[in-house]
């Protein structure tokens, strides 16, 4: 399934996961997507090679990048009406504390849209939502 399939076929079913599974990279990170409302949250479950700093243990920066990076776009796909899918123009990561070998969660709110340009933050978090372990502003052409 191509990736404008799988948006297509997300968007029909109000499922992401065909989105997820069109994806070679959220496959791999073994992502998925769960609604709570109108809040996609993307769920990064844990798996031992996502450790950076086996001492700690601690997630690798990379995979919470990756991570935040992903629902952010995630979620802007989920409030666009186009198949395609968002390329990245810049992310910033700002990394709040380590992330520890335990399921991930993340969310993006769309904070502008334009016509060619959207900007997104993402946040994620893991036992405690109220506690962020990481924050990302993201940029995206979406023509």
């Amino acid at each position: 399934m191509s990736i404008s399939e799988g948006i297509s076929a997300a968007r029909r079913s109000g499922d992401l996961q065909p989105l997820i599974e069109a994806v070679p990279y959220f496959r791999w990170l073994g992502l998925r997507v769960d609604r709570e409302g109108d809040e996609l949250i993307t769920v990064m479950p844990f798996q031992d090679m996502l450790i950076g700093n086996p001492l700690l243990p601690a997630l690798h920066g990379g995979t919470t990048g990756a991570l935040l990076e992903s629902a952010a776009m995630i979620s802007l796909i989920g409030a666009m009406d186009t198949p395609r899918l968002p390329k990245i123009i810049n992310i910033t990561i700002e990394y709040l504390r380590p992330g520890g070998a335990a399921d991930s969660y993340a969310t993006g709110i769309v904070t502008k849209r334009g016509r060619r340009v959207a900007n997104v933050r993402a946040q994620a978090w893991q036992k405690d939502r109220g506690k962020l372990f990481a924050t990302a502003s993201t940029h995206f052409l979406i023509t």
